[in-house]
């Protein structure tokens, strides 16, 4: 087991790990770290945690320094600078004529680079783009095509919920959501009110999906024939939230409900349909 810490460079951005590098680093301090995009700041947002070496790309690397109030006015800078960028080029893709969305700009910690993040339809040839921007900021530029997303990752709103958007406030990585988890929720499959600000189905629809999963293998399926204490029935209808199961009774169609609590203690299963 080895000791690590976790950094995020972004709000609501991944967490990577690092050797704290026997520096006596308290949970919200930033600090100075290399990456593989060079010099970075970034936010402690886990601290004395011990990992299986097993579980980090090894050899890890270690915390330069802790940052100093000048590391935080370079990093102020570098978003002033950022913005003075992204109106340079929006100009510069309108000259251009693309068919693409700037959505952000970022300056790398020590300003050997510049990121623009945009979103396109399709492929652009972004080439004269690239050379403008490099003869304009005199330092190397990367051009990053993202998804939409990412772009309300980057971007932030308030979701049909009414909450912020859940990828811009704590969300580190996009969980895969399918059409699927709507209907095992029995919600409605309308994409006006399952889709998020994105247009892609809403992250929340993964928050809960395991426990509806897990209580669906333990329920009959609607339709069942069941065999209860008051009689067969068939089941025709399911919570799978509370656990719960709805039983219409053939002799008098009575309506009775079961937990799943109940099912198991009174052993209930479900029985062959005869003709």
């Amino acid at each position: 087991m080895i000791e690590v810490i976790g950094v995020r460079f972004k709000e609501a951005g991944k967490i990577y790990y690092f050797d704290p590098n026997a520096y006596e680093i308290i949970l919200d301090d930033y600090v100075i770290v290399e990456t593989a995009r060079g010099i970075e700041f970034g936010k402690v947002v886990i601290v004395d945690k011990l990992v299986d070496e097993d579980d980090v790309v090894l050899p890890l690397k270690k915390v330069k320094r802790i940052a100093s109030e000048a590391d935080v006015k370079n990093v102020q800078e570098n978003e002033h600078l950022a913005y003075k960028a992204l109106r340079v080029c929006n100009e510069k893709v309108r000259y251009h004529r693309l068919d693409m969305n700037l959505v952000d700009v970022e300056y790398t910690f020590d300003r050997n680079k510049v990121i623009f993040y945009f979103t396109a339809e399709g492929r652009i040839d972004f080439r004269d783009l690239v050379k403008d921007l490099a003869a304009q900021f005199k330092t190397r530029i990367e051009l990053r095509q993202i998804g939409v997303r990412d772009e309300a990752k980057l971007l932030g709103g308030i979701g049909p919920c009414g909450r912020v958007l859940c990828c811009s406030t704590f969300l580190g990585d996009f969980d895969p959501v399918s059409i699927k988890m709507a209907k095992d929720q029995s919600l409605s499959l309308n994409p006006a009110k399952i889709s998020g600000l994105c247009g892609r189905l809403m992250c929340c629809l993964k928050y809960e999906n395991d426990h509806y999963e897990d209580t669906k293998k333990q329920l009959p399926d609607i339709g069942e024939d069941i065999a209860t204490s008051y009689g067969r029935g068939k089941v025709i209808g399911l919570n799978l939230l509370e656990a719960l199961i709805q039983i219409k009774l053939y002799e008098d169609d009575t309506i009775i409900e079961y937990t799943l609590d109940e099912l198991i203690e009174e052993n209930i299963i479900s029985v062959p349909v005869t003709e």
